[in-house]
């Protein structure tokens, strides 16, 4: 969604991390999943891995272990961590997805379903398309699809963030893509690297080298101004198409967790983003770190689902 960071002065504020405090909490199992409701290798799984290396490197009281359960969307996962005990035993990590999808009409439960204990990324959205395409930016794009309406065919993974970017750039351009599905934005960039699909969401954490490769087009990224990681790419905006639009990433658990486990995690995933192996990570990825704690979460998702279900109505995704 459309964001205002100061992304140093966020990471500056950490960066000098105060000594652990002693939480008197209990954890009835030697390991923790964390569940990444995504297949491994996609973009939520190589951002997750990383954190979740440096919150082990601080000596938690139980090692916590990403466990992929991909499916339905990212729901699969989701209900899984939903139906756990509420112990410190189990933590999904969440994305927008878990908004949209159920605007959509997708799933039965959102964000208010789990206990929010950390914000922690943004990533900011491009729209990709396969080498045969006949449009290498917006304009062309554009003027393809009015010339031919509803015939370009769109990776989505339906009802997700990704169907929600493109679904915007539909509105915002008076164009109609031909949706077709996928389970996530890796399998999505093997359909536009085989040119199965024309065009799909993507970001640079996934692209750049394909895009660096010839094996992908890059047409626009949504953001306000042009990442330093790819100055050349154009921002959608630059290219008429008035779109700002990205996937924020962070942690939650079962409903009924005890504040003294919400304060733990959020301690532990706060002191964790501070890692500069993290902050490496996540600069390669072209994933700005944004990390707010449980409060704070709880009142970023109830915002950011306000103003998903405006743009859903909006742009016709609404199904509740």
């Amino acid at each position: 969604m459309i964001r205002n960071l100061v992304l140093a002065a966020v990471f500056g504020a950490f960066a000098i991390a105060p000594a652990a405090p002693a939480f008197a909490v209990e954890l009835p199992c030697r390991a923790v999943r964390l569940i990444v409701p995504w297949n491994a290798g996609g973009d939520t799984d190589l951002i997750f891995r990383p954190v979740a290396d440096a919150l082990n490197a601080l000596n938690p009281k139980a090692t916590l272990q990403v466990v992929n359960i991909g499916g339905q969307s990212g729901n699969k996962g989701a209900r899984e961590a939903r139906e756990a005990k509420p112990d410190g035993c189990t933590l999904l990590a969440m994305h927008d997805s878990q908004i949209t999808t159920f605007l959509a009409g997708g799933v039965d439960f959102t964000w208010d379903a789990f206990q929010p204990v950390a914000l922690l990324t943004y990533t900011p959205s491009m729209l990709a398309a396969g080498t045969k395409t006949p449009y290498n930016d917006f304009a062309s794009l554009i003027d393809y699809a009015k010339k031919n309406p509803g015939q370009i065919k769109a990776g989505v993974t339906t009802g997700s963030t990704s169907q929600f970017l493109q679904l915007l750039i539909e509105d915002a351009a008076k164009i109609s893509f031909k949706y077709v599905p996928y389970e996530g934005t890796r399998e999505r960039n093997t359909a536009l690297l085989a040119n199965n699909i024309d065009v799909g969401e993507s970001n640079i954490l996934t692209a750049k080298e394909y895009v660096k490769g010839n094996q992908m087009k890059a047409l626009g990224i949504a953001t306000e101004k042009r990442d330093p990681i790819m100055p050349e790419l154009k921002t959608m905006r630059e290219q008429g198409v008035d779109v700002v639009y990205g996937l924020s990433r962070g942690v939650v658990m079962p409903k009924g967790a005890s504040a003294d486990l919400v304060a733990y995690y959020e301690d532990l995933f706060r002191r964790a983003m501070t890692a500069p192996k993290v902050k490496e990570v996540m600069d390669t990825h072209s994933t700005w770190i944004q990390f707010k704690g449980a409060k704070d979460y709880a009142e970023f998702l109830k915002k950011e689902y306000g103003v998903s279900e405006k743009l859903a109505i909006k742009i016709g995704l609404y199904k509740k």
